[in-house]
């Protein structure tokens, strides 16, 4: 080859090369079509949750975006409750029952229907679906609808929030190198959430996502130093009154299984100090209707109110003949539930309802606590007081939601007893120093003290321990009064010791091979129960219940209290 080639040669090997280096080089210009990188067929929008790609579609209907049920109740608002017997979809403000129909148009209960351009509520196939302006209503969120393709960007986390903003003209890429198409052209007035600068500390690309919810990265030498706005709400929270008694709370549950027994309350309540509140066991739920018995009574009533005390009248769910899952997840049946316990209040002059429903299964955890707002609603409009008794707080109970019983109720009882009950296996102590510690500090994570009620028990159990031919042991229980549980130890010649563990006096003995075992109450044992719940500033105690107890606690129970 002659010289002259060689440099023809070597001329066009440089422009291969240079143009390769330039083509590698160069950014590329080809745009993404926004339809193919968010795909949505028909009437379906991709929502983008404030940074987030959301991997359930909502959809669009006449004009209107609707998002599923579940992801309304799991994201913007627990409040919301779909019954899925009668298609009613159900919201509760402080003083207001909204309702809202399938192929219908919504009410308030009081009011009467509410005029809208939308429905609030859809079915598409087997999906609930509720409209987001109902939704936004209701809820500490906002939101912004784009079409082309569809997509609706929701903001509900507020706060600080790290952007950036081009330095010139920049382009927002599907990945993260030049090559990548581009899916929009960025301007300085574009401000970009950042979602990841890890590769930037490589001086690569930020992940960014732009106001209008594309998702995408842009160079980072291409974009100002990241600097923080502050994402503010303009949503106001309902506000929930509460009515509270003047100074603590001294209740006393009273046990009354027919009329005769009401009768007996002036006699019980004779030698007591400070008590305020007597809640009788008048109500049970009945059937699955939600219809109740009762025993409620004026003159109980007057008598009370003669004495200074308020009556908060107790409804119980112990019948097991009721199904509580079918009762409350209808809303008919939680609707005349709560009309007639309003009702009987109102017609007795009872100042309080006190639910003690402790069988609630973990399925109807939701319909409960629908019962529960809808009840306080109820009851605000009235003037009558809501209280709602539990167990302590644990995780086989969580359904119960002591956090929303706390925003909506008046009172929050917590029954610091039964920590070996009728049921238990082993022997041990209806509520030990420590069982009830725990209690109070438990349910004050999720209720603000001024509404915490401490139950405290009057009573004690009788343990007897039998061994079995197979090496095993039987364990059987009574329940005792404080005065009856002192007499009993006494007769067998048993001198009961404290027991720092517990915080109790304590004494057994056997007798006939079997070993019978007894953890008192009485002075001590609800002083040092006192001592902590006094500690924790709490809204009072509830005693289980009137007649168990000696006349000497009353002074222990008004010292701590006053």
């Amino acid at each position: 080859m002659t010289v002259a080639g060689i440099s023809v040669a070597l001329l066009i090997l440089l422009i291969l090369i240079i143009t390769a280096v330039v083509k590698r080089f160069t950014p590329s210009d080809e745009h993404m079509e926004l339809k193919d990188y968010y795909p949505v067929k028909g009437k379906e929008v991709q929502v983008i949750l404030q940074d987030t790609l959301y991997e359930k579609k909502g959809i669009l209907q006449d004009g209107q975006v609707y998002l599923d049920y579940e992801t309304v109740k799991d994201i913007f608002n627990d409040r919301f409750y779909w019954d899925e017997n009668e298609n009613i979809l159900s919201y509760t403000t402080p003083n207001e029952i909204i309702r809202a129909e399938i192929g219908n148009k919504y009410y308030n209960e009081n009011n009467g229907s509410i005029d809208t351009d939308y429905q609030p509520v859809i079915l598409d196939g087997q999906t609930v679906y509720v409209a987001i302006d109902f939704v936004k209503q209701y809820s500490d969120m906002h939101y912004k609808y784009y079409k082309d393709p569809s997509r609706v960007v929701v903001e509900y986390k507020w706060g600080d929030i790290l952007v950036t903003k081009a330095k010139k003209e920049a382009q927002l890429r599907v990945e993260g190198n030049i090559k990548s198409d581009i899916l929009k052209d960025l301007t300085p007035e574009d401000e970009l959430l950042l979602l990841d600068t890890d590769e930037a500390s490589a001086g690569k690309f930020y992940k960014v996502i732009s106001k209008d919810g594309i998702i995408g990265y842009v160079k980072a030498k291409q974009m100002v130093k990241p600097f923080y706005n502050t994402l503010e709400s303009s949503y106001s929270p309902p506000e929930y009154s509460h009515i509270s008694l003047q100074g603590k709370v001294n209740l006393v549950w009273h046990q009354v299984t027919n009329q005769d027994a009401n009768k007996s309350l002036t006699d019980l309540l004779a030698n007591t100090k400070g008590v305020n509140c007597v809640s009788p066991t008048w109500f049970k739920l009945a059937d699955n209707n939600g219809g109740i018995t009762s025993l409620a009574s004026e003159s109980y009533v007057e008598r009370a109110h003669n004495l200074g005390l308020q009556v908060w009248a107790l409804v119980d769910d112990f019948s097991t003949e009721v199904d509580k899952k079918e009762v409350l997840s209808h809303t008919s049946k939680r609707k005349k539930l709560v009309n007639v316990l309003v009702a009987e209040t109102i017609k007795y002059g009872i100042d309080g309802i006190n639910i003690d429903f402790e069988n609630i299964p973990s399925e109807a955890g939701e319909d409960y606590i629908q019962f529960i707002r809808e009840l306080s609603v109820k009851c605000r409009s009235n003037g009558i007081v809501l209280s709602i008794d539990n167990y302590v707080p644990a995780s086989y109970n969580s359904h119960y939601n002591w956090e929303e019983q706390g925003a909506v109720a008046d009172y929050v009882i917590i029954m610091a007893y039964d920590e070996h009950h009728s049921g238990s296996e082993v022997s041990g102590s209806v509520s030990s120093i420590s069982f009830v510690e725990k209690a109070v500090t438990e349910i004050t994570k999720y209720v603000p003290k001024e509404r915490v009620v401490m139950g405290i028990p009057f009573y004690t159990r009788l343990w007897k321990e039998e061994k079995q031919e197979d090496g095993t042991v039987k364990v059987t229980s009574e329940a005792y009064g404080m005065r009856a549980a002192e007499n009993f130890l006494k007769d067998n010649n048993v001198t009961a010791e404290w027991d720092d563990a517990t915080g109790q006096y304590y004494g057994e003995f056997e007798k006939e091979g079997i070993l019978n075992r007894m953890w008192l109450e009485e002075e001590d044992s609800l002083e040092a129960k006192l001592k902590a719940i006094s500690g924790a500033d709490v809204a009072g105690v509830a005693g289980w219940k009137l007649g168990l107890e000696k006349d000497s606690v009353w002074n222990v129970i008004v010292k701590y209290l006053n």
